[in-house]
């Protein structure tokens, strides 16, 4: 049986494709460390490994397969997700703001009750480690607001032209889905081929994402990585919504 990885500060990423073992208990489980060493996080993201853990373990780093991916084209926006934008797009007291405020969205994602999940994964290291790379321009926030209250968002990681979907949060019906919305579109109109979902939810098949071979995963990541510009500024408002209409 292959050895799970304890990487220090210096050491490299093993390769999630030859890293899990069959049999082992925790499949897509490719290392551990003691904490989120600074410039890991980007480096991890690069070869299509994330970090998923509790405040009471190690930093424990994934690539799991099959692998979870939005393809934006197949976002499924039903009619009441229609009507709901309709509304939204209309209503002055409503606004789509991106990178406004990216603190107080992972803090959102990291407060908000789920269904059948107890606690949150997004720890004060793992907020740190985001925030970090928010500031050199790689992580990204979209609120959506309503009289001046958020209700609902999302951030995520963009290198290259590679998009990785991290946490949703919502307080009223529809508010995450619209903040997904806008991303897919976004995507669409900056020709970004997947956003990588990571893991396989209920909620995340009923939105249109699919699980694909980890090897394809790894392949699109790198050919989108490798683009020596990020795609256009994240700035846009709740206008690129109306795509969907």
């Amino acid at each position: 049986m292959s050895q799970i990885s304890w990487l220090g500060p210096h050491d490299s990423f093993p390769n999630p494709l030859l890293t899990p073992d069959p049999d082992q208990s925790v499949p897509g489980l490719v290392a551990v460390s003691e904490r989120i060493y600074p410039n890991q996080l980007l480096k991890a993201y690069k070869l299509g490994i994330f970090p998923w853990y509790s405040d009471e373990q190690p930093v424990l780093w994934w690539s799991p397969d099959p692998r979870m991916v939005l393809k934006p084209n197949d976002f499924h926006c039903s009619e009441s997700l229609k009507k709901s934008i309709r509304h939204f797009c209309q209503d002055a007291q409503s606004a789509l703001l991106v990178d406004a405020d990216f603190g107080a969205v992972i803090r959102a994602c990291a407060t908000s009750t789920r269904k059948d999940q107890d606690g949150t994964w997004i720890t004060h290291e793992i907020m740190d480690a985001y925030a970090s790379i928010h500031e050199q321009g790689y992580a990204h926030s979209i609120a959506i607001m309503e009289n001046g209250a958020m209700i609902g968002g999302l951030y995520c990681v963009a290198i290259g032209t590679m998009v990785y979907g991290e946490s949703m949060f919502s307080r009223k019906p529809n508010a995450s889905k619209l903040a997904l919305a806008a991303l897919s579109a976004w995507c669409i109109q900056n020709h970004v081929a997947m956003i990588d979902c990571q893991q396989e939810t209920s909620h995340l098949r009923s939105m249109g994402a699919k699980p694909i071979p980890l090897l394809d995963f790894l392949q699109e990541l790198q050919a989108s990585v490798n683009q020596s510009n990020i795609v256009k500024p994240w700035k846009f408002d709740k206008q690129i919504l109306t795509h969907w209409l």
